[in-house]
């Protein structure tokens, strides 16, 4: 009998000792991103405006619009995003396109918890827009669109090639961020 006592009383002094360490399992990680060197590169394309795109990203003809010229993607391959650009001719629709513009970009306001916008204006070159920019994890993290207000129209939405997850995608969408802003601060009409 007093062997099963001390035995009991040993068995619980052991149970309860290993109680206090609470194991959990390690965070999910993510793999280091080198990013590029920022180099750019003038757009020689038949089309009424030209701007400069990094070394690192290729352009390629909208495979969806394979009849409009000024219809493409900017591909970011290495770090597996894309920009979709379309020019539209305007045709007295100002007031139409930009209201299109804005449902495009507030259509991800189901998974967005925040779309902040910023006002591009370069009068001295006629260049006016806006940018989106959607915080959350929207299929859509950054848009905008620029005009000249009276003959020209262009749209462009950044997509990543993965399931939007705003934690992981962050440090690349900063870098993209910078070459769409050199995008439309070197933006010229012809």
């Amino acid at each position: 009998m007093k062997n099963k006592t001390i035995l009991i009383i040993l068995v619980s002094i052991l149970f309860f000792s290993c109680g206090d360490d609470v194991y959990t399992p390690k965070p999910k990680g993510y793999f280091r991103i080198d990013l590029p060197k920022k180099e750019y590169t003038q757009i020689d394309k038949e089309c009424p405006f030209t701007f400069e795109i990094p070394k690192y990203a290729d352009l390629k003809p909208d495979a969806n619009r394979p009849d409009k010229a000024c219809w493409f993607d900017i591909n970011f391959t290495k770090l597996n995003a894309s920009i979709y650009f379309s020019y539209l001719a305007l045709e007295d629709d100002l007031n139409q396109k930009l209201e299109d513009s804005r449902t495009l970009a507030f259509k991800h306001t189901v998974k967005a918890f925040d779309i902040e916008q910023q006002t591009i204006s370069f009068p001295e070159k006629k260049v006016y827009g806006l940018v989106y920019s959607i915080e959350g994890n929207a299929a859509s993290a950054y848009q905008f669109h620029l005009t000249d207000s009276v003959n020209h129209f262009i749209r462009a939405s950044l997509y990543f090639n993965n399931i939007p997850n705003q934690d992981s995608i962050q440090p690349v969408l900063d870098f993209i961020k910078e070459d769409i802003k050199h995008l439309y601060e070197t933006f010229e009409w012809k």
